[in-house]
């Protein structure tokens, strides 16, 4: 089959779809990834095709209030769905969206009678488990999680409305709304598979049987891949140190950022890494902290004290399958919601949101992730559950189920 896999977002949305996508094409698929212009060494890597998608998750950045966000939100939708539409070859067998393609790629499947998979990295369908994860909320009872939930798909909809609009005309549709047409979607019981290890969030009880959870996907790691020689050398000099970043998050916070963290370290008594990321953490600190720029996490994870990070999905998850307790410090969005997971496991103390970090606050953390041993032996079981997981082979077998 020929398949195309579309998402959009910052490097933690768009990186477990290359392995994702180098499993199917192991299987014998020819796969591609439509993703930002930022992605196409990634995808390339991974020895799949990429698609080249015009807006930028960072060009839309930048806003304060709350409407400001929303309509930079629905201009992002509108050129990922131009995009999407551009990249969609007639010979494509297959559409895997993830859950920010998906409420567009829903269009482009009745336009072109392609079929589509979901592919999410985060729940998203309402559930009485737990609170709609990118309302940060706390549980509300279970008639008020599901509730919230789907008040939650109603804020998407508005959000969506413009691109659907726009992408429907071009693709000469009638009109439809995008609230209508995701009713459509649940009511036929599109098929949804989704990426992260009921280690960190079971299956819940009530969901319908067409969502799935496949357990995490992870990004693609050349066989031949390795850690630069300054970074091992740092970490065979002594004992192990603690990673610190914020990812695709906290632009223009570095120099803070970077002096709470040092601080902090110090205080603590343990060694440092900095992963610059695109806050700009940076630190010539002498020989107890090191500054790195991206290095594979699989890689690096296994080898340290413990992790502090935004508990984006592809962090939280890359922490956990190395065994690794972590100090969260949650940004934005769904961030909260990996946050607070990864604490009610065990597996993190208490987050520290973002705006209330200090020096005492995450020396006082890493004091206790590093020196209360039951940190790492919760992150160590949830390791073991996930190897007993295979995220990858579950969607090489559903998509195997649609070519009979």
């Amino acid at each position: 089959m020929r398949i195309l896999i579309a998402t959009a977002g910052s490097r933690g949305d768009v990186a477990p779809y290359t392995g994702l996508g180098a499993a199917l094409r192991q299987a014998g698929h020819e796969v591609a990834l439509a993703a930002t212009e930022g992605f196409a060494t990634s995808a390339e890597s991974a020895g799949l095709d990429f698609g080249p998608l015009p807006a930028d998750h960072r060009s839309h950045g930048g806003v304060q209030h709350k409407r400001d966000l929303l309509r930079a939100a629905s201009a992002f939708m509108t050129d990922i769905g131009e995009g999407i539409a551009d990249v969609l070859t007639e010979d494509t067998d297959l559409l895997l969206l993830s859950a920010t393609t998906a409420p567009l790629g829903w269009h482009l499947t009745q336009a072109t009678g392609i079929p589509g998979l979901g592919a999410y990295l985060q729940p998203t369908a309402p559930t009485g488990d737990f609170a709609p994860t990118v309302t940060g909320a706390r549980s509300l009872g279970r008639a008020g999680n599901r509730a919230l939930g789907h008040f939650a798909l109603r804020m998407a909809d508005g959000v969506y409305e413009p691109a659907v609009k726009r992408l429907r005309a071009r693709l000469l549709l009638p009109p439809l709304t995008a609230a209508t047409m995701r009713r459509r979607q649940c009511e036929a019981a599109w098929p949804v598979l989704h990426g992260f290890s009921t280690a960190l969030v079971p299956r819940p009880a009530d969901w319908a049987p067409h969502l799935t959870v496949t357990g995490a996907w992870q990004p693609y790691l050349d066989p031949s891949a390795q850690l630069p020689a300054e970074l091992e050398d740092f970490l065979t000099a002594g004992p192990r140190p603690v990673l610190v970043g914020f990812g695709s998050m906290a632009g223009g916070e570095g120099e803070r950022l970077s002096e709470i963290t040092v601080r902090a370290l110090r205080r603590a008594g343990l060694r440092g890494i900095l992963q610059s990321g695109s806050a700009g953490l940076a630190a010539d600190a002498g020989d107890d902290v090191l500054t790195v720029g991206d290095v594979p996490h699989a890689l690096l994870f296994p080898r340290l004290a413990a992790v502090v990070h935004h508990a984006g999905a592809g962090t939280t998850a890359a922490a956990l399958r190395a065994g690794m307790p972590s100090v969260t410090v949650p940004v934005a969005a769904d961030q909260p919601f990996w946050a607070a997971r990864l604490a009610g496991i065990g597996a993190a103390p208490k987050p520290i949101p973002f705006r209330s970090l200090t020096e005492e606050l995450l020396a006082e953390a890493l004091t206790t992730v590093v020196r209360e041993p039951s940190y790492a032996q919760t992150a160590e079981a949830a390791a073991r559950h996930m190897d007993t997981e295979d995220g990858e082979e579950a969607v090489v077998t559903a998509v195997r189920r649609l070519e009979r």
